[in-house]
C-alpha cells in the first residue's frame, strides 16, 4: 500500500507540492491539514482521545477529528471522509478560521500545518474506529478551557494552540450553525 501523501503549500495556502506523510513530519515541511470540531444542542465539544498506538500523540485529547486534505479534495469534503473514517458518523461542516502552527515532538516528527478549523453539528454517539480513536466525550467550550489550563499534558498541540488562539472564532461560530 502506497504511504498517504499531504498537500504541501506555501504560507498563502497555494499547493506547491506533494510528499509522503511521514517524510513531510520527518522534515517539518508545512503541509495542508484540517481540524473538525462537532458541536450538539447543548453546546458541547465532541473530544477524541487519540488511539495508544498513533505515531505521534497517543492517549491524548484533541478535536472531534483531523487529519490531511488529500490532493484534489476540498476541505469540506476530507473533513466529512474523516469525520466518517474515525468517528463513524457525517454531518454538514462550516469552515471557521485557519492558521499556521509548527510542534515538534518527542519522537523527532514535527507537525508543521497550516491548519482549516471546520465545525459541525450533531447530537447522537459516534462510532468510533478504535484503529483512530481510544475513547471520546462531551464537554462545555469552557470546561475545555479550564481543563487545558490544569492539565495541558493531556491535550494535543494544534488543540491548545485552537483554543488559545481561536476559542473566540469557535465560540461564535459555534452559534451559527
Amino acid at each position: 500500500m502506497q504511504e498517504e501523501q499531504v498537500i504541501l503549500v506555501d504560507e498563502n495556502d497555494n499547493q506547491i507540492g506533494l510528499m509522503p506523510k511521514m517524510e513531510a513530519h520527518e522534515k517539518a515541511v508545512l503541509h495542508r491539514a484540517f481540524s473538525v470540531f462537532i458541536f450538539n444542542d447543548n453546546n458541547e465539544l465532541m473530544l477524541q482521545q487519540r488511539a495508544m498506538h498513533k505515531y505521534h500523540s497517543p492517549g491524548l485529547w484533541t478535536n472531534t477529528c483531523c487529519s490531511h486534505q488529500r490532493n484534489g479534495e476540498s476541505n469540506l469534503q476530507a473533513g466529512k471522509r474523516r469525520l466518517q473514517e474515525e468517528m463513524g458518523f457525517v454531518t454538514a461542516l462550516k469552515e471557521s478560521t485557519s492558521f499556521i502552527y509548527k510542534a515538534p515532538f518527542d519522537n523527532g516528527l514535527t507537525e508543521h500545518e497550516y491548519d482549516h478549523v471546520m465545525i459541525g453539528h450533531y447530537n447522537n454517539n459516534p462510532v468510533l474506529n478504535i484503529e483512530e480513536a481510544a475513547d471520546w466525550k462531551w464537554m462545555s467550550l469552557e470546561n475545555v478551557k479550564s481543563d487545558i489550563a490544569i492539565n495541558p499534558q493531556d491535550y494535543t498541540a494544534w488543540f491548545k494552540i485552537i483554543f488559545e488562539k481561536f476559542y473566540e472564532f469557535i465560540n461564535i461560530d459555534k452559534n451559527q450553525l
